[in-house]
């Protein structure tokens, strides 16, 4: 038994890496009518590594294609997608959903009447269900569409796998489910919509962002706000301008004007810095060790702008049990008011 204390680490990485990489994946859930016709959207995506059909939302356990088919079930036809939310989004996964569904159709979508085709966003925490309301706003404020949009946003509930015939149907019956999509109706109405936007991830950069040069940076910042982003210092604690600002609103790069924090989620730590609970775009948020001072802390970096915005640690309140406890120099606050007039409009819904 001693002989196990003495395994090469690379042997143990090799004997528990499935397990250990496994972690690093996350669960988005769509209904978007046929099941058929949402798998492919997303299996062809960098960073998904499964897509499944099947049926959710119901109240009959272990529905059969023939049930959930006969509408009296409740249940969704759906996919569930495992991904890699370092390589793509959450909220890259909604964009693509939006583009291959008829979001303003409550009775189905297309040629499919009925409440099993009905669309839905299924989120698994409360950072997607905020993702997901963010996001169908933006797409209620796109004037892609005249009517309201009819998507629900619901919170996942149990998931049955559909019949393995349904699984990967474009693949196993190409003929048959392309003449399906486009007698339907989807892929004219994809078309006609978005055109050559129908199934593409988005830029990854905020807004178009292009980073200045450092002379430029040095002239546009405060010396303090040029200090603490771009040479990683920090402001003393109780000097800030937000550090105990208790207004509606949301904190956004100083640089680059990605979002990064809400009000909902800011507490005061008694630290003397603007301290959260949580991201309001984790995907904006990038972390790195930092070893400066003697001692191994999470520095916490915006993704775009590339700031240093202070650091983040495991003694904050519930519900997240973290601390961002961030510098007011790395940030800009916009309040409540003036999301609308600073094009942050689609952040109104968090303060309703």
């Amino acid at each position: 038994m001693k002989k196990l204390l003495f395994i090469p680490a690379l042997l143990f990485l090799l004997m528990t890496g499935e397990s250990m990489s496994a972690e690093k994946y996350e669960t988005a859930t769509f209904a978007g009518g046929c099941f058929w016709c949402m798998e492919p959207p997303f299996e062809k995506l960098e960073g998904v590594k499964d897509v499944i059909a099947g049926y959710t939302g119901g109240k009959v356990e272990n529905p059969t294609y023939e049930d959930v088919s006969a509408g009296f079930t409740g249940h969704y036809e759906a996919v569930q997608i495992t991904f890699d939310p370092a390589v793509i989004t959450y909220k890259e996964l909604l964009e693509v959903f939006w583009r291959n569904i008829d979001p303003v159709d409550r009775g189905g979508q297309f040629a499919d009447k009925g409440t099993q085709y009905r669309t839905a966003v299924f989120y698994h925490s409360p950072e997607q269900r905020d993702a997901a309301e963010i996001s169908k706003r933006a797409l209620a404020n796109s004037g892609k569409f005249k009517q309201p949009i009819a998507t629900n946003i619901l919170p996942a509930v149990k998931f049955y796998k559909a019949e393995e015939y349904h699984q990967d149907y474009y693949k196993k019956n190409a003929n048959h489910y392309n003449r399906y999509k486009v007698g339907s109706g989807r892929a004219g109405f994809i078309e006609k919509t978005w055109g050559n936007e129908k199934s593409q991830v988005p830029k990854k950069d905020w807004r178009g962002f292009k980073k200045p040069s450092d002379a430029e940076l040095k002239n546009k910042l405060s010396p303090m706000q040029y200090k603490v982003t771009q040479h990683e210092g920090t402001e003393r604690a109780f000097t800030g301008e937000t550090w105990d600002n208790k207004r509606d609103g949301i904190y956004v790069d100083v640089v680059s004007g990605e979002p990064l924090f809400s009000s909902l989620d800011k507490y005061d730590s008694g630290t003397g810095w603007p301290s959260f609970t949580k991201p309001l775009m984790r995907e904006n948020i990038v972390t790195r060790v930092d070893t400066k001072l003697f001692q191994s802390r999470t520095e916490v970096r915006s993704k775009y702008g590339d700031s240093h915005l202070g650091h983040v640690f495991e003694d904050g309140p519930a519900p997240t049990g973290m601390r961002y406890c961030m510098n007011s120099a790395a940030m800009r606050f916009i309040p409540k008011e003036d999301l609308e007039k600073e094009g942050y409009g689609e952040f109104l819904k968090l303060f309703e």
